[in-house]
């Protein structure tokens, strides 16, 4: 008996809240994914809806499927989390490098909590402030926040020692010793205490009363609450001063010199004590760079920076939602605002899980935001600048983009049956308005960049009253591959690799004004811009390079600079053309004097209504030729011409 198909099993899906995987044949888990109604959405992979560029290439690999019914979509949201976390499937959104961040440690389980520097996360006692994607700056937070307000350290030899014997006391249920610790220590001040680093609980200087009083205050501190110990040091440290404890006042001026140096550090955003977390994104075609500011009273407390292994290759509004679920499952704290470019894409379902990790006791809800001015658009815009140098340093760190270039030579070599990678690729484009101010541009990649010395530019010699692209890209070939251009060292070597923007016809058109030329050996390729397809010369279906692929990122990069050599090229002659119209025409004005009077009246229509002598007042022009000038602009022959163009207009479209 036959298995059912995918299409008849995705029947018997119910209309349910769930989570969904895809997987392959050998059952491994290529995509995880959450729905309001699973069948609803699982078909649309099916049926070919869903619109992301990755999902053909992915379908072409699933053969199985499972899914999971939850109550509702909050639900689904959690266990679509716990699900990439622990399969970490390819088409999903994931960190692109997946190493562990640091936090700052505070280990309130103990009898008296200290601070460390670490990156695991995993004491439910303990409580994590974080992540820092920049080590150097959690470690300077450590020690600002001892300076500020003594704790111990778990590195303190003699704070473990005294951790050790109250462990044990306790554990020997010995009340007497126990009190006897909390209230004398271990007799012996450590080190950090004679500094200022540590209250003293080692050697009975501080009752754990006041040690949980620290702790408490330094929660407060390392959650972005500062302001409140400038005045409480403030205060302490005038009533030191009245009562002549110059040495403790000293110590507390310390403490608020200290706070003072870390504002200056950071920038002062906002005047009304901003509380918010902002969120910018730099996307590139498989590549994203994202920057988070954590902004705590009007201060950036915290500057993060991610590299998410997915670009223009999925939906912001997905790669949203997936960082959004990543970063706060992780984060220490959740604020009451987070501000973005983009929506993710179950906004309502993100928000109503962040409020629930917040956990408020007055019942503040957390809120997703898009500003649109004032100082939170422009905090928005400062993070995604930040995000664009996030990875322009990754790709420079990590040869990123060398290595996407040397995958990209070595998929076309083999995707179009090239005898060796294509090191010299050469593409040509047309540009023209109903056959008038034609060009074609030829660009140059050479090693898989762009290549601008060896860029050309063709004006078209053909006459036509309508665009006839084939026609016009045929006579560029028979231009740039005629003997004396392949000698030409100014035109570079032979190329590897032609790419022609177009279908059918201008591939069909330049392969056979190659054959003619007796250059049929060189591979030749016509690029549709609609579906991406690349027409081969040996087959009569196209080439389809995979979405996301390094090769389809370079073919596009190579097709758009052509056209945008192209389309600057014909914007430049059509604009000599529309100002060389009238003007040329009048005796005495050469380009110098009639660029001055472009300068000076802006338009032709503000030239025809100027007087002689308002011609004749522009520097450099003699009363003679204003009225040449005047004479020509008011003539019979001028009346019906456009004179509402601007003398700088260069606009110019693509046939």
């Amino acid at each position: 008996m036959d298995l059912p198909s995918i299409n008849e099993r995705v029947s018997a899906v119910p209309l349910e809240p769930g989570v969904y995987l895809w997987k392959d044949a050998e059952g491994n888990i290529l995509y995880v994914g959450k729905a309001n109604q699973l069948r609803a959405r699982m078909r649309q992979y099916l049926n070919g809806q869903d619109e992301r560029v990755k999902i053909p290439y992915m379908m072409e690999k699933v053969s199985d499927f499972d899914y999971i019914v939850t109550e509702s979509e909050h639900e689904s949201l959690i266990l679509e989390k716990n699900l990439i976390n622990q399969y970490h499937p390819p088409f999903n959104v994931d960190y692109r490098d997946d190493k562990s961040y640091p936090y700052i440690a505070l280990t309130k389980g103990d009898h008296f909590p200290a601070l460390k520097y670490t990156r695991e996360k995993h004491v439910n006692s303990t409580r994590y402030f974080g992540p820092y994607t920049d080590a150097r700056a959690a470690r300077q937070m450590l020690d600002f926040a001892r300076r500020i307000i003594p704790i111990c350290s778990v590195r303190c030899a003699q704070w473990r020692e005294l951790k050790r014997r109250l462990e044990a006391t306790s554990a020997a249920d010995n009340q007497s010793a126990q009190e006897n610790l909390f209230a004398n220590g271990l007799g012996k001040p450590c080190f950090d205490y004679h500094v200022g680093l540590g209250p003293g609980p080692c050697c009975g200087e501080c009752t754990e009363e006041e040690y949980q009083d620290n702790v408490r205050r330094i929660e407060r501190f390392l959650a972005g609450n500062r302001r409140e110990f400038v005045e409480e040091l403030q205060e302490a440290m005038y009533v030191a001063a009245a009562e002549l404890d110059f040495e403790r006042a000293a110590r507390l001026r310390r403490r608020v010199e200290v706070i003072g140096s870390l504002n200056d550090k950071q920038r002062v955003t906002s005047t009304h004590n901003l509380d918010c977390d902002v969120i910018g994104f730099c996307r590139e075609e498989t590549v994203t760079g994202v920057n988070l500011f954590v902004i705590r009273e009007g201060s950036i407390i915290i500057s993060n920076e991610f590299i998410l292994d997915k670009g223009l290759d999925v939906p912001i509004d997905d790669l949203v939602e997936t960082f959004l679920v990543r970063y706060y499952d992780e984060a220490s704290s959740i604020p009451h605002q987070i501000l973005l470019a983009d929506l993710p894409e179950n906004p309502s379902s993100v928000a109503e899980w962040l409020t629930t990790k917040l956990a408020s006791s007055h019942g503040a809800k957390v809120a997703l935001h898009v500003p649109q001015r004032g100082e939170r658009k422009e905090l928005l815009h400062m993070a995604e600048v930040n995000a664009r140098h996030a990875l322009m340093r990754f790709k420079m760190s990590t040869r990123y983009d060398e290595e996407r270039i040397n995958q990209a030579l070595l998929q076309l070599e083999s995707a179009l049956a090239l005898p060796a990678p294509p090191l010299r690729i050469e593409c040509f484009d047309v540009s023209t308005i109903h056959g008038k101010h034609s060009v074609a541009s030829m660009v140059v990649f050479t090693g898989g960049r762009s290549d601008g010395a060896q860029y050309r530019r063709f004006k078209i010699r053909l006459e036509t009253e309508e665009a006839n692209d084939v026609a016009m890209m045929r006579e560029v070939f028979s231009r740039r591959y005629d003997a004396g251009r392949m000698d030409d060292k100014k035109f570079g070597v032979r190329p590897d690799l032609i790419i022609v923007d177009g279908g059918k016809p201008q591939l069909n058109a330049t392969r056979d004004q190659l054959a003619a030329m007796g250059l049929s050996d060189i591979p030749l390729v016509g690029l549709a811009k609609a579906d991406e397809e690349l027409f081969v010369t040996w087959d009569t279906e196209p080439v389809i390079l995979p979405s996301g692929s390094a090769a389809l990122y370079l073919v596009k990069n190579i097709r758009d600079e052509a056209h945008r050599f192209a389309v600057t090229f014909h914007r430049q002659l059509r604009g000599k053309a529309m100002t060389a119209s009238i003007l040329d025409e009048a005796e005495g004005l050469g380009p110098k004097r009639k660029k001055l009077l472009m300068k000076h009246f802006g338009t032709l229509r503000a030239l025809r209504v100027a007087s002689i002598d308002e011609i004749a007042s522009v520097e450099g022009i003699p009363r003679k030729v204003a009225e040449d000038v005047f004479d020509l602009l008011h003539g019979d022959s001028n009346s019906n011409k456009d004179d509402s163009i601007s003398l700088s207009d260069n606009t110019a479209t693509k046939s």
